[in-house]
């Protein structure tokens, strides 16, 4: 039985216009990549929020716009510009089990991209299939962690091949990759396309996704997000995460 009913689609439909719009970016931490208009600072501050993205909302944008104050609102030149002492700023840091340790290694580890592999975007594409990003995030999280690092460190990236949904760095995607004028999401990589991006799969989401009977897996894992996207895929094949912005908002806002 094919549980995408008209009345679902155009639920779901009416809940994306709902919040994916530029009042969802004030308590979202996408507002933090948004007060930059440079490409790479965009990238660089969209991937460390979005590595902080979880707990509470209201902390990660704290220490969000606190990380950004400690590179000087310049990200990029900062990354591509520091000394080891400038890592002393970042003495203290932390948010959650992510500290000075772990964020002095991120540092050190997007230099090196965007000094040899091109930046962010070349890696995420260099891996994704036709329809799916998954195993471009696990290239990505091996060349990541390619240099010598604290062992701590690697748990701060997902990896789909263990089994992870990898909500943050496809909440990161999703921002780099949707164009739809909406004024959330940036648009801003050409090399993949909406409709080969996963839905970021949290406790919220995935909540009102089996309330609604899209997804029938209990835990928030890789396969839940594989049975996810499949429904997501049947509503809208060419855009499946806008609906992201139905489920989260769904869960969030309106306590579904």
């Amino acid at each position: 039985m094919n549980i995408i009913t008209p009345d679902l689609k155009e639920f779901l439909d009416e809940m994306v216009v709902k919040y994916n719009n530029l009042k969802f970016i004030e308590t979202d931490p996408v507002s933090i990549p948004h007060l930059f208009q440079r490409k790479e600072d965009i990238e660089i501050s969209g991937f460390l929020v979005a590595t902080i993205a979880w707990g509470n909302r209201t902390m990660i944008l704290k220490n969000g716009l606190k990380l950004m104050n400690l590179m000087g609102n310049a990200p990029y030149e900062f990354i591509m510009n520091h000394t080891e002492d400038d890592l002393d700023r970042f003495d203290g840091f932390v948010h959650r089990t992510f500290n000075q340790i772990d964020l002095a290694y991120f540092i050190h580890a997007l230099k090196y991209i965007y000094l040899n592999k091109g930046g962010l975007e070349p890696l995420f594409a260099a891996r994704t299939t036709r329809f799916s990003t998954q195993p471009a995030i696990s290239y990505f999280k091996q060349e990541f962690f390619s240099l010598p690092h604290p062992e701590r460190t690697s748990k701060h990236i997902s990896d789909p091949e263990r089994g992870s949904a990898a909500k943050r760095i496809n909440m990161f995607l999703r921002w780099m990759v949707r164009n739809d004028k909406h004024g959330v999401d940036f648009g801003l990589w050409n090399s993949l396309s909406p409709s080969q991006l996963s839905c970021p799969l949290d406790v919220h989401s995935g909540n009102v996704a089996r309330k609604l009977g899209l997804l029938t897996r209990t835990q928030n894992d890789s396969k839940a997000l594989e049975e996810l996207d499949f429904n997501l895929r049947e509503m809208d094949h060419e855009d499946p995460v806008k609906y992201d912005f139905a489920l989260f908002g769904l869960g969030v806002f309106e306590k579904f």
